[in-house]
Order: structure tokens, then sequence, then C-alpha cells
């Protein structure tokens, strides 16, 4: 058994058993070791479409995936998305090519400082210099990446280190995914808040926005009259009809600051206060009123779901039932596009246990609060707000959840990064529906022009926005990788069209024309 073939081995047998590749010559004693049954292999044509995918498998199945990547252009041309994964808290174990050592003391074209590349972004690197210490390092990549919150574990693989032998006996690490409880102070301490009578927010992060967590945070909220919130942007929620619904905070600052202007006390849970996005001339980057107390109940590595049941049990409101979303069957919508009747249009169309993974930052920040009384379903937001994030993460969840249809949102400037995606999807037969809102424009910059105080923009300026000379062929440009697609004009033909798509298996995408 050789280094890679070890490698390979060894995170398979830690629970890592599917990669998101990109491989070139550094690569190709790994990319022979793949050939495991045991280990599926997805090609991507674009490493930020690994990451992504990586990202995006990670929050569905709550393992790390494994990528493959090509020495340190690769990295860079991954650490987009792996900069939106580290801010959703996903693990992943990032495999990176290197020459051999002997190789890089003549400095190689595509020789690169790769640790320098990767710290900023990973939470632990490591090169491996052994082929008989790789089954340890891999070990090790897993079971950091497994932690909670998820990390970025990243490996470098020099080509020697891959196809020398490798010592067949290692014994390696255990991962324990076990997370602790808050102290019992901190919890008697947010029952004294939550009793006080003083207007309460509860703001939900991470994990608690979902599962036992988010039903007992439903809970906790019936027993006291605390509201339950996230921030804009959350990793992945359970919503829909039977669930606990939060509210959103809006992204714009006035409008998250006049919703929080009510509340004299917050309390966090895996999450942080809110912070605006980015920083405006005029505006505050916290968006609480001046008073308002913060009060953390869950630090990010905490176990949510104990720390609701601890409250519980000190509120003395174990038995409460738990406030839940009521179903509301919104009306097929007709007539004109807009971001309400592409709401409603998806609230008819998303089928029970759908996936919705959205990047479309104009229209869907008007239209995804209209979707909450729909049919239970799974939310995926962009933690990082780095662009390109969504039709990766759509292939990932697809890949962790082959029986639920993803549900893909992405405005027409977003797509354009990481539209390689749809190739893969394809090539792999995925359940995803994308939906590319096409205005031609990059219009969530006009909206930020004008909030950034920057002055009339001229025409220079404008064209620096507006992705319209030459207009994008979405149809032409899907079907020349395979994914059937098709083009809407009215909110009758956007719902026919999700509907249908839903219907039948494998990859689909609608070009909405707004």
């Amino acid at each position: 058994m050789n280094g890679a073939e070890s490698l390979v081995s060894t995170l398979v047998d830690q629970g890592v058993d599917i990669c998101f590749a990109n491989p070139g010559t550094s690569e190709m004693h790994f990319l022979a070791a793949l050939d495991n049954p045991r280990m599926r292999s997805v090609l991507c044509l674009f490493e930020g479409i690994a990451t992504g995918a990586a990202d995006g498998w990670y929050r569905m199945k709550d393992t790390p995936a494994s990528t493959l990547l090509h020495l340190g252009p690769g990295l860079a041309n991954g650490l987009s998305n792996i900069h939106n994964a580290k801010r959703a808290s996903s693990g992943m174990v990032n495999i990176i090519g290197e020459h051999s050592v002997a190789h890089l003391r003549y400095d190689p074209p595509l020789q690169s400082d790769i640790e320098g590349l990767a710290r900023p972004l990973s939470h632990w690197v490591r090169r491996a210099d052994s082929a008989s210490t790789i089954a340890w390092d891999a070990a090790q990549a897993v079971a950091t990446a497994s932690e909670h919150p998820g990390k970025i574990a990243t490996l470098i693989l020099p080509g020697d280190t891959s196809w020398q032998q490798a010592d067949s006996a290692v014994t390696l690490p255990k991962i324990d995914q076990r997370r602790p409880a808050p102290a019992p102070a901190r919890i008697d301490h947010v029952a004294k808040v939550l009793t006080s009578g003083e207007p309460t927010l509860i703001i939900l992060g991470n994990k608690a926005t979902r599962g036992r967590a988010l039903e007992l945070a439903g809970k906790v909220a019936a027993a006291t009259g605390a509201r339950l919130g996230s921030q804009f942007f959350t990793a992945r929620i359970e919503r829909g009809a039977g669930r606990t619904p939060i509210e959103r905070i809006p992204y714009a600052v006035p409008q998250a600051m006049a919703f929080l202007d009510g509340f004299k006390h917050i309390i966090t849970v895996e999450t942080r206060e809110p912070v605006a996005f980015f920083a405006y001339p005029d505006k505050p980057s916290l968006m609480k009123k001046e008073g308002t107390l913060v009060h953390p109940l869950v630090e990010e590595h905490e176990d949510s779901a104990s720390a609701f049941e601890m409250l519980l049990d000190a509120l003395g409101a174990s038995a409460v039932q738990p406030i839940v979303q009521a179903r509301i069957e919104t009306p097929s919508p007709t007539g004109a596009l807009n971001p309400l009747s592409v709401a409603h249009a998806l609230a008819v169309a998303l089928p029970e246990n759908a996936i919705l993974v959205d990047e479309s930052l104009t229209t869907g920040r008007e239209s995804m609060g209209h979707t909450m009384g729909a049919l239970p379903h799974d939310l995926i937001n962009n933690m990082g707000g780095s662009i390109g994030y969504g039709t990766p993460v759509a292939t990932g969840a697809a890949l962790a959840c082959p029986d639920r249809r993803v549900f893909c949102t992405v405005g027409d400037g977003s797509a354009m990064y990481t539209i390689q995606s749809l190739w893969t999807q394809a090539r792999e037969g995925l359940n995803i529906t994308t939906i590319i809102y096409a205005n031609r424009s990059y219009a969530i910059l006009k909206a930020e022009y004008a909030n950034m105080g920057a002055g009339s923009p001229g025409p220079q300026a404008m064209a620096m926005i507006d992705i319209d000379r030459p207009t994008i062929d979405w149809i032409a440009m899907a079907k020349s990788m395979g994914v059937p697609a098709v083009a809407v004009e009215t909110a009758e033909d956007f719902v026919k069209a999700m509907q249908n798509s839903a219907r039948e298996p494998g990859p689909a995408l609608i070009e909405v024309r707004l």
C-alpha cells in the first residue's frame, strides 16, 4: 500500500466517503487511490465548486467531505467557498497536492506557499512528510473537521509521499463529537431574564435552527413570550408548516434597527449579536438599540438541545407545547413576475421535504419571508457573503440527500461565478432545480451604491454593474452542459416549470425573466 492508498483508506475508515475533486499531475497517485469502491469521487470543473459542494454536503449530513485540489493555485481557486464554509461552521478535509520534496528545491513554476494560502481559512494545516505517517495525519484531519462547530482541515500531500510505500499498522485517534452543556449558572441567569417580563429576543444559530434544539426553543418561546429570531443569513434552517418559526432579522441596517428596537434583552444561541454586513458612512455596525443587554446562552461549541432542556427545567415548563408554524395555502399566483409573485410561486411549488438553497441577493431578500407557511423544507443561506456559493452548495446537498429535491435560487450575476456546477449535476444525475433570476444586472450593487452615499452614478459606473451587453443565453448554456432548461415570463409559467421539474429525476434549469 502506498501513501495515497493509505490516505484514501483512512478517510473512508474515519467516515469520509466522498471526494469532490479537480486533480492535476501531482495528484495522480491519489487519483488512482480514489478507485476504491468505498469512496465516491465527484469531478468538478472548478475548484470553487469542489469546496462549495463539500460545504453543502456537510450542511445536510453533519459529517465532513473531502476535496482534492491541485497545488497552491487550485487551493486559491477554492478559497472563496472555503471562506463561506468556515463562516457556516461546515467541516471539510481539503487534500492539496504538492510537488515531491526533491523537486521543490528547483522552484518549479507551480510552486507556491500552500501553507500561507491555507492558514487564514483553515483551523488545521499539516504537510504530510511521510507515507508511513499519512494515515495518522488523515485521521487527525477528519477528527478536526468533525468537531463542533465544524472546522476546515487542510492536508498537503507531496507527490513522493503519495507514491512511497506506507507502513500497514498505525493506531489512529478516535473521534469524539460530544458537546458540553452550558454551565448551570448561565442557565439560571437566562431563566431570570426570560421571567423578568421585559421584551426578549432569542437569536438562534448553527445547529439550534433545526431538529430537537429548534423544537425546544419553540417550547421556551411558548412558555415565556420571548420571540425567536435568526441572523439574516443562517447555515441551515428547518422551516415550513409544523415547525417552530423563526423571524429573520432584516439585512438592511435601518430595517434591522427597527426590528430590534423593541427588545430590552437579546439571548444568543450558537451565534453572536446582529452586526451589519457592511460598514456605511452614516449607520452603526451594531444594530441593537442602545441599552439592550446581550446574554449568551449557548456558545458555539456547546449543545443547544441540552441547554434548552436545562432552561425548560429551570422555568418549570418542560411540558409546554412548542410554537409551530401553521400551513398557509398560498393561492397560485398569476400575472407579472415580481418578488411577491415569485415568493408565492415558491410557496405553492416547493414539494414536501425540499431543500432550498438561496443566493438570490435581490429578489430573494424580499420574497423568502412569504414562504414560511409552505410545506416543510430546509433553507440554506450564504453565511460568508462570497458570491458563487449557491450552485456548488446545491450540488453537495443533492449528493448528501439523493431522495430530496433541491431548489437553488440564484441571481444571474452570482450564477456566472460557478455555473460549471451544472455539468457536475448532469454527470451525477442530481435532483436539482436551478432557478436563475435574470434581471441582467448586479442589482444588489445598485442598491448598495445608494446606501453608501456614493453620489449619482455616471454611465461608466453603471456599466460596471450591468450584465446585459451581451445578454447571457441561460437556456443554451444549460443545455450545453446536459441540463434541460426553460424560460418563464409569468407567474403561472414559473409555478408550472417548478412543479414539472420536481416530477422528473435529474437536474433542470428555469430562467425567470424579470
